[in-house]
């Protein structure tokens, strides 16, 4: 269970970034309501503060948040922009998982 709660903490805070940073973007960039980018700017708010409910330091927090990001952004243009990632995409990613999950779970004495 100690696995599970920050696990969900980094996908909670990955959707309000990406969702927030992805609303901005229609809004500035594909001429979308103005409403999308107050929306997006609340919700990039938001990250900041889900951010700061993980147990670990700051650094610690988005060295692994970082690798996240990335693997959450492939899945994302996937889902909403039909991008398919190729198979190094994959392979990045995949990488990215490991290291975080080192950095986040490998035991220290």
């Amino acid at each position: 269970m100690s696995y599970l709660q920050p696990l969900f903490l980094f996908f909670l805070a990955g959707l309000c970034e990406i969702g927030g940073g992805y609303l901005m973007w229609q809004w500035l960039k594909a001429d979308r309501p103005a409403w999308m980018g107050l929306l997006g700017a609340v919700l990039l708010v938001v990250y900041g503060w889900v951010a700061t409910w993980q147990s670990t330091s700051f650094g610690k927090t988005y060295a692994v948040y970082g690798g996240v990001f990335v693997v959450m952004s492939i899945a994302w243009v996937w889902y909403f922009d039909g991008f398919r990632p190729d198979r190094f995409d994959v392979l990045g990613g995949t990488v990215v998982l490991l290291g975080l999950a080192v950095i986040l779970f490998w035991p220290r004495s």
